[in-house]
């Protein structure tokens, strides 16, 4: 399968590339990113036969689908990596929690957080990658909180591949920082940036896109790349578990073969969306995709009203901090399959320089066609936390977003399965404070309280981090990234 560019081709890049090289190199003419030629049909053929299939044999089928340019030996050795996951036979569980919502769990990996669904096979195809073409790559990595830890667990001590990866300093919770922080392999090097996800997000693009950066590479002989979603060596391995959770609603006999659900996903950089939007267009049966947000609602503006506008704007801190992004790549991809790559280039031009577009009438009929969105008050995301754990489940704040767009967002009565993004480890204040009170609690304090009042342990990789030594101590303005990269190089 090919990958063409989603803002067209400017002459000197090829039309088309193939898997290795979109992910290699995931940057595409005008700013734009990389998106397949064409999606595989598999339809419900494909779902009755993978009904009694274990993950790994699903995502392989899904991968040889699209025919990627990997050896087999090595999807097989990639895939291998969901063996170390909570449950060998299922890393991503679907939990009932109420009698129409169900929760696919993806949060049961080395990093306690959904990233690793993506990552842990991502980063060894782009290691074995770089090592069959005896070439060393940077690897840039933006996090708002979450792809940072699992980037930095996926590459670290991998030949041929060096990780910098920027994260907002103060915008994360204590134990995503300190997955971080704590990290030591001399491969990898972690810069706090005085800023918000969208400044360290912007100047990821910026590096990617730098003729004068990439020059500076190749005097090292170092090639660049990106773990971020606009790689889409990321989508592909979310598009999968979107599969998994319908057919877990099947084995599960909570629907019957071929009947509609929603798919109500926590909703930042767009990534978990689009894998969503992608496995419906290669035929999952969804009736709809809801888009949770939070108090950065940007998704719910552009799906309900048709316009993307940031004009004034700026990111509001919320109890669910991994959502806080005003400019969310993916869309992009969205934009590119529904209106063409003319339409997108003059729209994110639009965003780019005006920092703000608008739809027709006819766009937003066809965006509203696919999605509904909703967000979320810090307020109401508490109250979803205490309703759920009155019922016996105990959830984070990111898929507390997702119980409004369950409430607000639903024409029909359908299953609906709700993406939960993180182990409540990972935001404990806030779940503590939804809890029992608690307030302005330390995580270390807000874990110990929700393990006592919930009646389970700490997991010991998490109580672990405030014992390990902090080996990575960077933070600087945005404007010293490059430099300090350079320096790390």
């Amino acid at each position: 399968m090919k990958f063409i560019e989603t803002r067209g081709n400017d002459g000197h890049r090829p039309p088309e590339v193939s898997f290795s090289s979109a992910i290699l190199g995931p940057m595409a003419s005008f700013g734009g990113i990389y998106v397949p030629k064409t999606l595989p049909d598999l339809g419900l053929e494909f779902l009755q036969n993978h009904l009694q299939a274990g993950y790994k044999t699903l995502a392989r089928d899904v991968l040889a689908a699209f025919e990627i340019d990997i050896d087999q030996v090595v999807i097989d050795e990639a895939l291998e990596l969901y063996d170390h996951f909570d449950d060998n036979s299922n890393p991503a569980p679907l939990v009932k929690v109420y009698d129409d919502l169900y929760v696919s769990e993806l949060y049961h990996g080395p990093t306690r957080a959904f990233k690793d669904m993506a990552l842990q096979p991502f980063g060894l195809l782009l290691s074995s990658l770089a090592q069959k073409r005896n070439e060393n790559y940077l690897i840039l990595a933006a996090t708002s909180g979450d792809t940072g830890p699992a980037a930095l667990e996926t590459f670290k001590n991998r030949k041929n591949v060096q990780v910098a990866c920027l994260y907002p300093d103060g915008g994360t919770s204590d134990v995503q920082r300190l997955q971080m922080v704590t990290e030591d392999a001399p491969n990898l090097k972690v810069i706090g940036i005085h800023g918000d996800f969208d400044d360290a997000q912007s100047a990821l693009k910026l590096l990617l896109s730098s003729e004068s950066f990439n020059a500076k590479l190749k005097e090292k002989h170092i090639s660049l790349s990106a773990a971020n979603s606009v790689n889409f060596g990321r989508i592909i391995f979310q598009l999968i578990y979107h599969i998994h959770s319908y057919l877990e609603l099947v084995r599960q006999s909570a629907i019957s073969m071929g009947e509609k659900i929603y798919l109500d996903v926590p909703s930042g950089n767009f990534g978990n969306a689009l894998g969503g939007y992608y496995a419906m267009k290669m035929g999952l049966p969804v009736e709809k995709i809801l888009i949770a947000s939070n108090k950065n609602n940007v998704l719910t503006q552009l799906i309900k009203k048709g316009q993307y506008d940031l004009r004034g704007a700026s990111v509001i801190p919320t109890t669910s901090p991994a959502m806080d992004i005003l400019k969310s790549s993916n869309v992009e991809r969205v934009l590119y399959d529904l209106y063409g790559a003319e339409r997108t280039k003059e729209l994110m031009q639009l965003l780019d320089n005006e920092k703000h577009y608008e739809l027709t009438g006819q766009e937003l009929e066809q965006l509203q066609d696919i999605f509904n969105a909703d967000y979320c008050e810090n307020s109401e995301g508490k109250e979803y936390i205490k309703q759920a754990f009155a019922k016996g489940y105990l959830m984070d704040p990111h898929t507390a977003t997702c119980l409004k767009a369950y409430d607000t967002c639903r024409s029909k009565a359908l299953k609906t399965v709700v993406y939960s993004t993180a182990e409540w480890t990972k935001f404990s204040p806030t779940i503590a404070n939804a809890l029992t009170g608690e307030q302005d609690a330390h995580d270390i304090d807000a874990l110990v309280s929700i393990a006592r009042e919930a009646n389970i342990e700490i997991p010991g990789q998490i109580s672990a981090l405030f014992e390990k030594k902090i080996s990575q101590k960077t933070v600087i303005d945005k404007e010293d990234i490059e430099q300090e990269i350079l320096a790390f190089l």
